[in-house]
């Protein structure tokens, strides 16, 4: 076995291109499909706390922990505004067997971000201290966080937070360079992950605008981050990870991974559920063949597998 490209406190890493946590997008069908061209390491869908806190964990979000049996290393994220509460959740997910619990603190949308959750914790470094401090010193596993630039261009406080976390104990930073209020819009700011990579000494791992193969190389060069994380840019695209261009994937070739992650859906999620849930990464995929999308409606509207399948292979022939 190579060497690893890096470590989360005394976990090994093999690989610099990882799979970005999306919710919708991050289940274990996806995962899977994504480390077979090789993604690294793998974040679930993030679980808000509140779905640990009660007598029964909340079946609904316990399921976005599921992972296969050689799944590793597996983080788990998790996202709340209340120190306490995320130990307490922190600890109930340990029985789920984690390698690593992230703290999401860079989703920016209103429900979650607006109640200081999320990229809503980074307007309160104090709330940071104290998760971090309580996660460390009460769990055995690395915790590690997630960040966006800060809330806005006036308050970019990536430094400060990031030497917060590591102060309190966290194994590695991930951080997408973007503030809250520009979401996913305009520009990714790479100096500043260059500047994260300089200022700690854990891994760093950068996110934005990385759209091609090339893109991660670029990334690296221009920031020295220890790996990549992508998200948008891989769905419908697992080739990326194994620095594939996808403009020269073939159309059988993406038919064939199409074949795969449909399988993995139907054996997950059962076929109706499954195929429904594949409605929006077969878009993706099909997008590079203008051909296809006249047959595009009918494949979104099967309820059989097989039917896919059949549409599919009607498709090379167009």
């Amino acid at each position: 076995m190579s060497e690893p490209t890096f470590f989360v406190r005394d976990i090994p890493v093999y690989g610099d291109a990882i799979l970005s946590p999306m919710a919708g997008y991050s289940d274990v069908p996806y995962r899977a499909l994504c480390r077979s061209y090789g993604s690294a390491m793998h974040y679930t869908e993030f679980v808000p706390v509140d779905a640990f806190l009660g007598r029964r964990i909340n079946e609904r979000y316990s399921r976005r922990l599921d992972k296969k049996p050689d799944e590793t290393p597996m983080i788990f994220q998790i996202f709340g505004n209340d120190a306490q509460e995320l130990l307490a959740g922190a600890q109930r997910m340990i029985q789920f067997e984690p390698d690593i619990i992230d703290v999401n603190m860079g989703c920016a949308t209103r429900k979650v971000s607006g109640r200081g959750a999320g990229v809503g914790m980074m307007p309160q470094p104090d709330l940071i201290a104290e998760t971090f401090r309580l996660l460390t010193t009460h769990l055995s596993i690395p915790i590690t966080g997630k960040i966006r630039l800060g809330w806005e261009e006036s308050q970019k406080n990536y430094l400060e937070i990031a030497h917060i976390m590591e102060d309190n104990g966290a194994a590695l930073i991930a951080m997408h360079a973007r503030t809250k209020l520009q979401k996913y819009g305009g520009k990714a700011d790479w100096d500043a992950i260059a500047e994260l990579q300089e200022a700690v000494s854990v891994p760093v791992i950068g996110n934005g605008d990385v759209q091609t193969p090339a893109d991660i190389d670029r990334m690296k060069a221009h920031t020295g981050c220890d790996a990549v994380m992508i998200g948008r840019a891989a769905i419908g695209n697992p080739w990326i990870f194994g620095r594939i261009d996808k403009a020269a994937i073939a159309y059988d070739d993406v038919v064939a991974a199409i074949h795969i992650h449909v399988g993995e859906m139907v054996a997950y999620y059962g076929e109706k559920e499954g195929l429904k849930l594949f409605r929006k990464h077969l878009k993706r995929y099909l997008e590079p063949f203008p051909e296809t999308q006249l047959l595009l409606p009918e494949m979104l509207a099967v309820s059989e597998q097989g039917e896919l399948e059949s549409l599919l292979m009607e498709g090379e022939t167009i």
